[in-house]
């Protein structure tokens, strides 16, 4: 069986340890208090600094970042890490944005992370769309992120990226074999547009989930912003009861690593 350490640093940013490999998510590490502007009229207070300061997450060989335009998921912090690191696996604009060591994927594209001594591991972007139909000219594109290497008995290590329940990302569940899904919850909201939402719900995230038929299911990105409307114990309910097929959801404690099975 292989196995897979998973730390949970605070919001959507997730360090995983595998054969060798140190990889991180969206970082973010700015302290709690700001206020951000996303464009449009929207924006929110950060209500939660990170578990781990950056120089506590240790050295990194790469970068999942699921988009570059919202500092929920790359913040100034965030993106002074981006040059330590050999490679940073985003959307295509994001690493026109970035250069350097950024590489560019739209959904389906792969790309494969190779280093001495450590077993390749294949990248899938996979789809999502950050909000309601027709909202990708304003909020931008984003990608999840499907990691493959030798070894693995579960299936795939899957990050949804933040994305709300459409067709595209169901569409996971017959491209990919899942053994753990990282879920991005949080049933984003803002007052400007409503009831409109940008994020999975508990409700949807087990709706797909069923269709994905993971293993393990792993909720990230649900709080420490003022944009999420559906606490933990919503999602959690939710979570708890619309699961099927035996599926475990696993709930990181911020800074404690966590031992999944792959």
């Amino acid at each position: 069986m292989s196995e897979a350490r998973l730390t949970h640093v605070g919001g959507p940013t997730l360090l995983i340890e595998v054969g060798g490999w140190r990889i991180l998510t969206d970082p973010t590490f700015d302290p709690p208090g700001g206020r951000y502007n996303f464009g449009w009229g929207t924006s929110s207070r950060k209500t939660a600094g990170p578990a781990l300061a950056a120089e506590e997450v240790g050295p990194l060989d790469a970068i999942l970042l699921s988009h570059d335009q919202h500092e929920d998921n790359l913040d100034a912090a965030g993106r002074r890490l981006l040059p330590s690191v050999a490679t940073v696996v985003t959307t295509a604009p994001g690493a026109r944005r970035l250069g350097a060591n950024a590489v560019g994927l739209g959904p389906w594209e792969t790309t494969t992370l190779e280093a001495a001594d450590k077993p390749r591991v294949k990248v899938t972007a996979t789809p999502c769309r950050h909000g309601p139909p027709l909202s990708k000219p304003i909020v931008g594109e984003v990608i999840g992120f499907g990691l493959a290497w030798e070894g693995q008995t579960a299936g795939e290590l899957w990050i949804s990226g933040d994305t709300v329940l459409y067709p595209g990302v169901a569409a996971v569940a017959d491209r990919l074999e899942i053994g753990t899904a990282i879920v991005h919850l949080g049933g984003v909201r803002f007052p400007i547009s409503g009831p409109l939402r940008y994020t999975m719900t508990g409700t949807e995230a087990a709706e797909l989930c069923r269709r994905i038929a993971p293993a393990t299911v792993v909720p990230i990105h649900y709080d420490g912003w003022t944009h999420f409307r559906e606490p933990r114990p919503a999602a959690e309910s939710e979570l708890a009861t619309g699961l099927a097929g035996g599926a475990k959801v696993t709930w990181l404690e911020p800074g404690v690593p966590a031992a999944i099975t792959i």
